[in-house]
């Protein structure tokens, strides 16, 4: 076999394996090459996941808080709920488990606490987005009209896109 021959048989495979692959670049054989994605997203969208955020949020603050649990008025000492008071139960006589569930509960006080404030993030930040691009979009329309309300043309507009 010649180098033409190795060379076509490396293309041939290289060719298969690219059209076997995911392609990044485009949106399917339909919209291959056709041009940038452009990003869709409606208010109603924005809205509806920062509101499943803060739900999550409220959902979460009542109900994994298990340092807490069985605090309620009456039972435990200094507010303290069952598990806490297992802990320092098991520690006051001298079990070592005492201490490796009172470091249990502190790690998982500590990762939900992560996850809400990632959850009133998302929700706050899904709200800021919401104003602000209602303000721009507003904006761009304020600037897209004359001093006396009219439509700037079409043919007006496109000079600012040249």
């Amino acid at each position: 076999m010649g180098f033409d021959d190795d060379w076509a048989a490396v293309m041939s495979a290289s060719r298969d394996r690219q059209s076997a692959g995911t392609r990044l670049n485009s949106a399917g054989p339909e919209g291959a090459g056709s041009g940038p994605m452009n990003l869709v997203v409606t208010q109603d969208d924005l809205g509806a996941v920062g509101h499943e955020a803060y739900l999550l949020h409220e959902q979460l603050r009542e109900r994994v808080d298990i340092a807490g649990a069985g605090s309620g008025s009456g039972s435990g000492k200094n507010g303290e709920g069952s598990s806490v008071q297992a802990a320092n139960e098991l520690s006051s006589r001298h079990m070592t488990m005492g201490s490796e569930l009172l470091t249990t509960l502190s790690v998982w006080d500590s990762q939900v606490k992560t996850v809400l404030q990632m959850c009133a993030h998302i929700s706050n930040h899904l709200d800021y987005s919401k104003r602000s691009y209602a303000q721009n979009d507003k904006r761009i329309e304020d600037s897209l009209r004359h001093r006396d309300g009219t439509a700037v043309s079409v043919s007006e507009i496109s000079k600012y896109v040249r």
